[in-house]
């Protein structure tokens, strides 16, 4: 059996209730108006603090150019015995290293103190061993000079004693042919060579002085006008004599020691020479 259902009464929403869900709306844009301006303000807070916070980074990392007036005077006096010492550094001693650290320092006023402070002791470092390196190459200089000196002065030393020596000899020679130039200083000087170079004695002699007697009286200047031998041991040609001497023709000493020398190769002594004379004539 069917039943009927009852109709529905419809409900009316009461007019008065509407306006409240406009108030609603107006309370929420008002709402995100103030959270609009609010985040505006924090946004601009924040960019007003991250400008502060850069300033202040790039102000922390900007150099300081403003130095003290010591460190200021220091860099200067560094400065100024740094190029003293360059001034007198001699050749031989690195001076670069020293010349770039003057040059960098003498920027001083661009730069941090603490750059400066370095700067300043680098370079007096740098200075010392400059100046240590000078006084080393102008010691190994005056050392070498002196050495050099000293192997002048013993080079004319030496040159001095050798004059002196050919000096001596020269005088000793000339008198040698002066006391030779007559016939018993020829005697004289043939017996002192026949023994000194020779072994002769006194017997060899003996014969030498027979020879020799014979060919020419021990006349240094004696010429056989037929043969055209000359001289003390009358050498034919006498021109055979400069052998020993080029001054065969006025040294009696020269032909003596031709004379000996000649005798010792043809015949071994004055005596076998003497002898043979006797017997032709000749020798």
């Amino acid at each position: 059996m069917l039943h009927t259902l009852p109709h529905a009464t419809p409900v009316h929403t009461p007019r008065h209730t509407r306006p409240a869900r406009r108030g609603r709306f107006i309370a929420t844009a008002a709402l995100g108006a103030a959270l609009l301006v609010t985040g505006s303000a924090i946004a601009a807070q924040a960019e007003t603090e991250s400008a502060t916070h850069a300033t202040a980074a790039s102000a922390a990392t900007a150099p300081e150019l403003s130095i003290p007036d010591a460190v200021v005077n220091e860099a200067k006096s560094t400065i100024a015995e740094a190029n003293a010492v360059l001034d007198t550094a001699v050749e031989g001693v690195d001076t670069g290293e020293l010349r770039d650290y003057v040059h960098k320092l003498s920027n001083y006023d661009t730069m941090p103190q603490v750059k400066v402070v370095g700067l300043v002791d680098a370079a007096a470092q740098e200075a010392q061993e400059v100046v240590a390196q000078t006084a080393q190459v102008k010691a190994d200089a005056a050392r070498q000079a002196a050495e050099e000196k000293r192997a002048a002065e013993e080079k004319a030393a030496a040159e001095q004693a050798a004059a002196a020596e050919r000096a001596a000899a020269e005088a000793a020679a000339a008198q040698a042919v002066a006391n030779a130039s007559t016939p018993q200083g020829a005697q004289a000087a043939a017996r002192d060579i026949a023994a000194a170079d020779y072994g002769w004695g006194a017997d060899q002699f003996g014969c030498l002085s027979s020879l020799w007697m014979k060919e020419s009286g021990w006349n240094y200047q004696a010429m056989n006008p037929s043969s055209g031998a000359y001289g003390i041991p009358q050498s034919l040609p006498g021109s055979k004599m400069a052998t020993v001497g080029a001054d065969w023709q006025t040294n009696p000493v020269t032909q003596i020691r031709w004379g000996l020398d000649y005798i010792s190769r043809a015949y071994g002594t004055p005596c076998a020479a003497w002898g043979h004379s006797q017997a032709t004539n000749w020798y």
